[in-house]
């Protein structure tokens, strides 16, 4: 039987003796970092309060390194275990360099006095994290990104041998973000540091993660490598996604297609549709593009938004058959937009497709990305405007016709109007 350096066995969590998640199986290496994923609501900062040993276990075990983590006594659990959970530090008066020192009390004995070795490891921790320049600043009046940074300083002041870390993420912008979760990956490369953590990010959990185990709020869905979790439909299905969409293989979301009939035909490929897809989309026009391998870089953007997509094999030349529907699709549009300025050796039917388009409707095509977008919204806006007149006007003639007819109706009765003497 292989051994792991952290792995629960059966494990069940919950509250006041009831349990919310059964059966739940972890097995992770030194050095491995596991994020939990799933709805709101699913359970995981459950689990990570439980294996921090701040909720009892409701049954089963947890084991670090061999050793039974509800046998250890808390010092000996701090000094192998840090813990970053969202709740916010309280802190008065204190630095961001006394905020960090704070996880060196598990060595500093009853009276926390910092020693020599200790302050040395809080200045290597800073420096390792990067956070020595805001020493001497007070923690409270730092970003968020900041004092995320001096959280971890403080929990890897403790020098532990796994980290537990929920929602680290959460309130950062895409640069902290990228700098935090980097910083991560390099602690467990170098340092052989274990990471257990929450994310909701799943493009973030799907490139940084050796392990991603999936909760559903009842019990444990699956437990694997990205490659095994990321399968087409499945975070769909995990999420309960009706509206938009999710693809797992390329990690882009994307939000409800426009409906209706088709107004616009799209020639794209290469990567040059997607923004005027999703520029169609906004303004709520559906249309057609093609023709697309099924491994161009615009195809899981026009298979989530497109009315339809007209698409060939990859590696393969486009039939005489696909470019004929392509052309009846076409001829059925309002409008053609054309996103290529060139045409490679496999693309010659989508230059047949253009010349096609240029001489049935030369007075459609517009060979650019978003002109003939703004051509239909301004179109869009005339023919409002144009309709909010018509209705005006029939407006108006409506109520002179009712007064010619109330005029005559009175005089035919011998009643002068009331703006007129008798």
């Amino acid at each position: 039987m292989m051994k792991y350096y952290f792995s629960t066995e059966k494990m069940s969590v919950g509250y006041h003796g009831q349990p919310l998640i059964e059966n739940i199986e972890i097995a992770l290496d030194k050095g491995e970092i596991l994020t939990l994923v799933g709805p709101n609501g699913a359970g995981k900062s459950t689990v990570l309060k439980s294996i921090a040993r701040q909720l009892s276990l409701i049954g089963g075990t947890v084991c670090l390194d061999g050793k039974d983590v509800e046998k250890m006594s808390g010092t000996q659990l701090s000094q192998n275990m840090a813990v970053v959970l969202t709740e916010k530090l309280r802190t008065e008066l204190m630095t961001c360099e006394d905020v960090a020192a704070s996880g060196r009390y598990p060595y500093t004995g009853r009276f926390g006095i910092l020693s020599d070795a200790d302050r040395l490891a809080v200045r290597e921790v800073m420096e390792l994290v990067r956070v020595t320049d805001l020493k001497d600043q007070d923690f409270t009046r730092i970003s968020d990104g900041q004092r995320q940074r001096v959280m971890l300083a403080r929990a890897l002041c403790q020098a532990p041998q796994i980290l537990i870390l929920d929602e680290p993420t959460s309130y950062l912008d895409v640069r902290y973000k990228l700098e935090f979760l980097s910083l991560l990956q390099e602690l467990c490369r170098k340092k052989g540091l274990t990471v257990i953590m929450s994310l909701h990010e799943l493009e973030f959990a799907a490139r940084i993660s050796d392990k991603i185990l999936c909760l559903n709020g009842k019990y444990m869905e699956r437990f694997g490598s990205p490659e095994e979790i990321f399968t087409p439909g499945y975070l769909s299905h995990l999420f309960s996604i009706e509206t938009g969409s999710y693809d797992e293989e390329n990690g882009t979301m994307e939000l409800e297609p426009a409906g209706g009939e088709p107004k616009v035909f799209v020639i794209a490929g290469g990567g040059t549709g997607r923004n005027v897809y999703r520029r169609l989309q906004r303004q709520g026009i559906p249309f057609v593009t093609g023709i697309l391998f099924s491994n161009d870089l615009d195809y899981p953007v026009a298979r989530a938004l497109a009315a339809e997509v007209i698409e060939a094999e990859a590696f393969e030349p486009i039939t005489q058959t696909c470019l004929e529907r392509a052309k009846k699709r076409l001829v059925e549009c309002e409008r053609v937009i054309c996103c290529k300025d060139s045409f490679g050796t496999f693309d010659r039917a989508n230059e047949e497709l253009l010349a096609y388009a240029k001489h049935i409707k030369p007075q459609l095509i517009v060979q650019t990305n978003f002109e003939v977008i703004e051509l239909d919204q301004k179109e869009q806006n005339k023919s409002q405007e144009q309709k909010d007149h018509d209705k005006f006007n029939s407006v108006t003639q409506k109520s002179k016709v009712e007064n010619q007819n109330q005029t005559h109706n009175v005089r035919k009765e011998g009643i002068a109007p009331i703006n007129q003497k008798r």
